[in-house]
């Protein structure tokens, strides 16, 4: 939605996701307006990437400084494009999980979510 001439990012501070079956609650208050403004991607698409049933988890996030960060590599109909989002570990909430950043993957995690991908299918065989 556009107000003004400028994008109204909609604040969503509780998300539930599915991640892998897994139950993920991500709280966006923090960081959803940066996300947007910095890489264009939305907290919508930014759920539709975590809820992608083939994305790509990484726990801890191995380009992550204090190893409290999860990535997770997905795909995002509405992005139209595999996005990446960087949730960071809540201390103060079990389970649950802050959204930090998300941005369209570049061509080295476009190449995981494809590879993974790929070994999964074969797997299946």
């Amino acid at each position: 939605m556009i107000v003004d001439g400028a994008p109204v990012v909609k604040r969503c501070c509780r998300c539930v996701y599915d991640v892998l079956h897994l139950c993920v609650e991500v709280d966006w208050s923090h960081r959803a307006e940066y996300m947007q403004q910095r890489h264009g991607v939305t907290v919508e698409q930014a759920g539709e990437a975590l809820s992608d049933p083939l994305a790509v988890v990484a726990d801890p996030d191995p380009k992550s400084r204090s190893g409290h960060s999860a990535r997770v590599i997905g795909y995002s109909a509405s992005a139209g494009a595999v996005l990446v989002v960087i949730l960071l570990r809540r201390e103060d909430k079990s389970g649950a999980w802050w959204g930090a950043n998300g941005w369209p993957a570049n061509s080295s995690d476009q190449r995981t979510y494809k590879d993974q991908n790929a070994e999964t299918e074969n797997s299946d065989e």
